[in-house]
């Protein structure tokens, strides 16, 4: 009995799920979540590292995988991403925006074609993405999206103004996505990772005064591991969250109530 509540409510079998950037880091941490739920993958990133490492790891849990490549921050390419896994399986249950990239630079140095550069990839894509996957789901009643927020979702943080700037929007656009298509049975929610050990942390956490102030911060006093945001990703990708839309569910350890 519990097993049977367990698979209908949490379960992923026969459902197809893309992510951007999903063979490393973070976006691998949730691809290969999912995967071990049932999903079949579509991976769409710009680079090939990690890519038959990740294959032997899904189909060694007996699902599929697929991949394909561009440049999300150019239009075109964010525009045509969604069409490829729907021409690898036929449909797309699942999104997960995950693709991203950051910029530090004190604002008053910064440079201006790394600002658009990172509001291109971080917040126009999902735009773009989210706009041609949901027409898909809208067709067959039904879909998951699933946008990767952050701390800076609801903090200015410090030399990364086009970083913050870009998931303010990412949370904003999950909100707006999630009004126009919940009556057509899409849920949109982002998850808002807390600091998280990825490339994108490392010179974070190669600074020792810095690493020292965030965990002293953090109340579960760990960096998060990619794998600690996979079970919240499972949830909001299967039928326990079908009553939930436009929410920005923190996976931080605690940093946001301290």
């Amino acid at each position: 009995m519990e097993n049977n509540y367990v698979n209908h409510n949490f379960g992923l079998k026969g459902k197809v799920a893309m992510v951007t950037g999903g063979n490393s880091g973070i976006g691998k941490g949730i691809a290969l979540g999912l995967a071990q739920a049932g999903a079949d993958l579509f991976i769409y990133t710009h680079s090939n590292r990690g890519v038959e490492e990740m294959r032997q790891e899904v189909e060694a849990l007996g699902v599929k995988i697929a991949f394909g490549q561009g440049n999300l921050d150019e239009e075109a390419d964010a525009m045509g991403a969604v069409e490829k896994c729907v021409e690898a399986y036929g449909k797309i249950d699942i999104l997960v925006n995950n693709a991203g990239t950051i910029h530090r630079a004190p604002l008053l140095e910064g440079d201006n074609d790394a600002w658009k550069k990172v509001i291109d990839l971080n917040l126009n894509s999902i735009y773009y993405i989210s706009k041609v996957a949901g027409k898909y789901m809208a067709e067959q009643g039904s879909g998951k999206i699933i946008n990767i927020a952050s701390m800076l979702s609801f903090q200015g943080g410090k030399f990364v103004p086009s970083y913050t700037a870009s998931k303010h929007g990412v949370a904003g656009l999950t909100k707006a996505f999630a009004n126009e298509l919940a009556e057509k049975n899409i849920q949109i929610n982002a998850i808002a990772p807390g600091y998280i050990e990825t490339a994108n942390t490392a010179p974070i956490r190669a600074d020792e005064k810095r690493n020292s102030e965030i965990l002293g911060r953090i109340p579960a006093a760990r960096w998060g591991q990619p794998e600690d945001l996979a079970a919240a990703a499972v949830f909001l990708a299967s039928n326990a969250s079908n009553y939930m839309n436009g929410h920005i569910l923190a996976v931080d350890g605690g940093w946001l109530v301290r």
